[in-house]
C-alpha cells in the first residue's frame, strides 16, 4: 500500500535511468518522497541515461530531480566508459564474470556518488539514501559488494552531523531476472500513467536492449534470463489488447 504523501519521509535515490536503478526507484516511491540524484560524468551514454532518468524520476513522482555533472572521470580517464581510448569489450563467456575487474569499472565511482547523496541527504532532513546496486549479476565491480556499503554506512555515521543517515541498497542480493519481475510487480503500485510498459520503457534491459528510448547497448546477461524484460511487456500487451469485447468479436467471426 502507497503511504499518503503527507506522511512520507524523504529518501536521496541515485538514479541512473537504468533497470536496476529504476526498479529501487519503484520500490522507494511506495513508501517515501523521493528526491531523485542523476550523474553526468562523461560516460559514453551521458545523454541517453538522463533522459531516461528524466523520464523515470516524473514516472514515479519525484519530488526533485538533481542533475550533477563531475568532470573527473572524464579527465582522469582509465575506464571504457570514460576514456575513449580503451575499448568497450564485447560480451564474454558468462562463467568468466566476476573473475577480475572489467575495463568498465569506473574508479571509485559510486563513492563519489554517495557522497553528494548524503551531503543532499543532510540538507534535505532525510535518513535514507538508495541506490540499485547489485552484487550476485554484476561484472566484478568492488563497489558493488555489500561488504563497500555497509563500510561506507560507518563511514557516514561517523563523518555527518547526526550520523543517522543509512545507505540502503534494496536490490543487492537479487539476479536481474528477479529486478525484472519485481520491476513489473511494483510498476502496478506507482499511481501515474502509463504504467508498468512506461515504466521499463525507461530502462535497461540487460539483454543488450534500450526499451524504446534508444539503440541498443551491449550489456551481459545470463542465457537463461536473456530477453525476460521483453517476454514480460510482450505479455502484457497481449493481455491488454485482448479485451472482452475483443474477445466476444472473435468468438462471432470464428
Amino acid at each position: 500500500m502507497i503511504k499518503p504523501e503527507s506522511t512520507r519521509p524523504r529518501a536521496v535515490l541515485c538514479l541512473s535511468g537504468g533497470m536496476d536503478s529504476s526498479v529501487c526507484a519503484a520500490l522507494v516511491a511506495q513508501n517515501y518522497e523521493v528526491f531523485a540524484l542523476h550523474f553526468s560524468y562523461g560516460q559514453r551514454t551521458e545523454a541517453r541515461e538522463l533522459r531516461s532518468a528524466q523520464e523515470v524520476a516524473r514516472i514515479v513522482g519525484a519530488k526533485e530531480f538533481l542533475h550533477l555533472k563531475i568532470d573527473l572521470f572524464r579527465r582522469i580517464g582509465g575506464s571504457a566508459l570514460t576514456d575513449t581510448s580503451i575499448a568497450v569489450p564485447p560480451a564474454g563467456d558468462e562463467a568468466a564474470i566476476g573473475n577480475e575487474v572489467p575495463v568498465t569499472y569506473v574508479p571509485f565511482r559510486n563513492a563519489h556518488f554517495l557522497s553528494a547523496a548524503v551531503s543532499w541527504a543532510e540538507v534535505l532532513g532525510a535518513e535514507k539514501v538508495f541506490i540499485g546496486a547489485v552484487e550476485q549479476d554484476s561484472s566484478g565491480y568492488p563497489d558493488c559488494r555489500p561488504a563497500y556499503y555497509e563500510a561506507f554506512n560507518q563511514l557516514i555515521k561517523m563523518g555527518t552531523k547526526e550520523g543517522k543517515i543509512q545507505v540502503v541498497t534494496p536490490l543487492i542480493q537479487m539476479r536481474k531476472s528477479e529486478i525484472v519481475r519485481l520491476g513489473v510487480e511494483v510498476g502496478h503500485a506507482i499511481p501515474v500513467k502509463p504504467r508498468p510498459a512506461a515504466f521499463a520503457r525507461a530502462a535497461f534491459c540487460d539483454c543488450g536492449h534500450f526499451v524504446k528510448l534508444a539503440r541498443p547497448i551491449p550489456y551481459r546477461m545470463r542465457s537463461r534470463d536473456r530477453c525476460i524484460l521483453h517476454q514480460i511487456l510482450r505479455k502484457q500487451q497481449q493481455q491488454r489488447t485482448l479485451t472482452p469485447a475483443s474477445m466476444g468479436q472473435e468468438k462471432t467471426t470464428a
